[in-house]
């Protein structure tokens, strides 16, 4: 006679079946046995692309498994228009090399590329430029290759990017381009303070981008925004070395998209060039900037901490006795704080043409040395309220 069995035996049973059936149903590929080596001595990137190619064509969700050891990849480019996949999982415990010759790839443009791929997801892993040899280069003065971008999506949907480390790359760490819904999380981010052109997360032409509690330091932007950006949340991040977060470069271009509905918020910047800064090139220009929010961040040792820099043209090439066309509003500056390595803490130096609007500093407390810290501002409108002192020149 059979007995019944208690709901409290059934469900161990149940989880057991549709935990055997989920591994069933998400396929694994990994890269050694596509002949990856793990010692970063031969080139994996061809076992790299098999496994991608794989994935790729597998009808249900798929996952990539990079064990532990260091791999070294020459280049790779991971395509996905035609990928029949739609949830791409690569999980990496190891470490990927880039060629320590930087001629190799020098003027490649990317290191790691991926193009119009959709719901592919990266967990872990290490992703090492080895970009000193095109440092010291380009220090010396040499002709040296332009250098490459580490990690890069181009045109790509739902993304995530999830306890990822990138360090010492040639020039941009990670960037996101033409992208929507994107989310960066638990993401560090190192090269040394001197590395030229090694901005840390660089994201342009996309949407719906967030970047959380992640670790930045750099020799140029821990986070830089470019054109055609919109909705971007940003939150969490320590800043340092660096020159900050930057909207901009903006305005290279006379007809340029705009950047409108972002949001920077519980933000540490410790001993960087710059704080928060938006900055446009001194050129004519359609493009704008709007609907702003930098808000609870703290200074520490920073040399501008609120910057609007709309007269920027380095070396006086390119843009000589011109001015910027980029119109910047309703831009709200809320519960910053800490102190200035300059007596100047907050600069607006804006376009006479298009004079910024609608700035708004609202409890901004920043001290240099025993004192407050001064402001400075040119051809801006706005308003100050919430300290006993604020900060303002509006």
């Amino acid at each position: 006679m059979l007995s019944k069995m208690s709901p409290l035996t059934i469900f161990p049973i149940l989880f057991i079946f549709f935990f055997h059936l989920s591994l069933a149903a998400n396929t694994m590929y990994n890269v050694q046995t596509f002949g990856a080596k793990s010692v970063g001595k031969s080139d994996s990137s061809k076992a790299f692309l098999s496994a991608w190619a794989a994935a790729c064509a597998s009808t249900s969700p798929a996952t990539i498994y990079v064990p532990r050891g260091s791999y070294l990849i020459r280049n790779a480019y991971f395509y996905g228009q035609t990928c029949k996949s739609k949830a791409i999982t690569i999980r990496i415990d190891g470490t990927l090399l880039a060629p320590s010759d930087y001629n190799v790839i020098g003027n490649a443009g990317n290191w790691i590329k991926f193009e119009k791929v959709n719901g592919v997801s990266i967990y872990g892993g290490t992703f090492d430029g080895q970009g000193d040899g095109l440092w010291a280069c380009k220090t010396s003065g040499k002709n040296c290759p332009k250098g490459t971008t580490a990690l890069a999506f181009y045109n790509s949907n739902n993304i995530i990017i999830n306890g990822v480390t990138a360090q010492n790359s040639q020039m941009f760490h990670i960037l996101v381009d033409g992208c929507k819904n994107v989310k960066l999380q638990g993401v560090k981010v190192s090269a040394p303070g001197n590395s030229p052109n090694t901005d840390g997360i660089h994201v342009q032409l996309s949407s719906g981008v967030s970047i959380m509690n992640s670790d930045i330091g750099t020799g140029d932007d821990c986070i830089s925004i470019g054109p055609g950006n919109s909705n971007l949340w940003i939150e969490g991040i320590a800043c340092g070395p660096g020159h900050g977060i930057s909207i901009g470069s903006l305005g290279w271009k006379l007809q340029e998209p705009g950047v409108q509905n972002v949001t920077i918020k519980s933000v540490t910047f410790s001993g960087t060039e710059n704080g928060v800064r938006v900055k446009t090139w001194a050129r004519p220009s359609n493009g704008f900037v709007r609907g702003v929010r930098f808000q609870h961040i703290l200074m520490t040792d920073v040399q501008n901490p609120i910057i609007i820099d709309q007269n920027y043209c380095p070396n006086h090439e390119s843009c000589p006795h011109q001015v910027s066309g980029v119109k910047i509003s309703d831009v709200t500056y809320q519960d910053i704080r800490g102190t200035s390595a300059t007596e100047v803490g907050v600069r607006f130096d804006c376009s006479k043409v298009n004079p910024c609007s609608g700035i708004r500093l609202e409890n901004v407390n920043l001290s240099y040395k025993d004192h407050a810290a001064e402001a400075s501002c040119v051809n801006a409108g706005g308003r100050a309220s919430g300290s006993d002192k604020p900060i303002s020149c509006l």
